[in-house]
């Protein structure tokens, strides 16, 4: 039986008595690969801050495998949330042994998460002369290193070239078969489309739509419709 590893319940978060995110419901299976789709400033990135502990929200709830959230439920979550946290002068390997001195963890550890982004061969070099596609497979490494249940990821392909965005595809595609769910923004509708399961579409702060991805369907219109209909909302 499928489960949720994490809902939202009326989650509403005001900048200065301004809206940013208002009253959003989100439910997220376990073991799968949830789009949260939406236009720039829609309320992605504030909505996956307030659920990484970035942001207090305003109102609401955040439920984590069943029981209300708290900051002790970060050990189960890992997250990449706008640019990778890189110590540029430092190697791939010696910026996670930044991450897992801070952490407690073995130093085992980092050999396992650099194999499974494909960074174990980049030796001496440091992190200011890596590609843009290999700086987001590290800071995915960095949010690997805790063993997480559920990876935040937002705007992960942001900046690369087709060729770092098809290598990240099949590597955000790889982690529900180990176990980890995967929640990814994005407002490009053709990448979330050929990766997640499940979709949530928010623009202008409010969640206008979420649904399993059914194949064949037309996201385009679908996603255009949902915000046209909350900009009539707002009006």
């Amino acid at each position: 039986m499928n489960s949720y590893i994490l809902q939202t319940k009326d989650l509403c978060k005001d900048f200065k008595k301004q809206p940013a995110v208002n009253n959003i419901s989100l439910s997220i299976m376990e073991n799968s690969i949830y789009g949260l789709l939406g236009p720039n400033g829609a309320g992605k990135s504030t909505t996956l801050k307030m659920i990484t502990g970035m942001l207090h929200p305003t109102s609401g709830k955040i439920i984590f495998e069943g029981h209300p959230w708290s900051r002790k439920d970060l050990t189960d979550i890992g997250a990449l949330i706008e640019a990778p946290p890189l110590y540029e002068n430092l190697t791939a390997m010696e910026n996670l042994k930044v991450r897992t001195l801070l952490l407690g963890l073995p130093d085992g550890r980092m050999d396992q998460v650099l194999k499974i982004v494909d960074l174990t061969n980049t030796g001496k070099k440091c992190a200011g002369q890596f590609s843009m596609g290999m700086k987001q497979r590290l800071g995915i490494a960095m949010a690997l290193l805790n063993h997480p249940k559920l990876l935040i990821l937002d705007e992960p392909t942001n900046g690369l070239d087709p060729i770092g965005i098809q290598d990240l595809r099949g590597l955000i595609r790889s982690f529900p078969e180990q176990g980890i769910t995967v929640i990814l923004s994005s407002h490009i509708l053709s990448e979330v489309e050929l990766i997640a399961d499940h979709i949530g579409i928010i623009s202008n702060g409010i969640l206008g739509y979420e649904a399993k991805i059914n194949p064949g369907e037309d996201l385009e219109s679908l996603f255009m419709q949902v915000v046209a209909n909350s900009k009539k909302a707002g009006d």
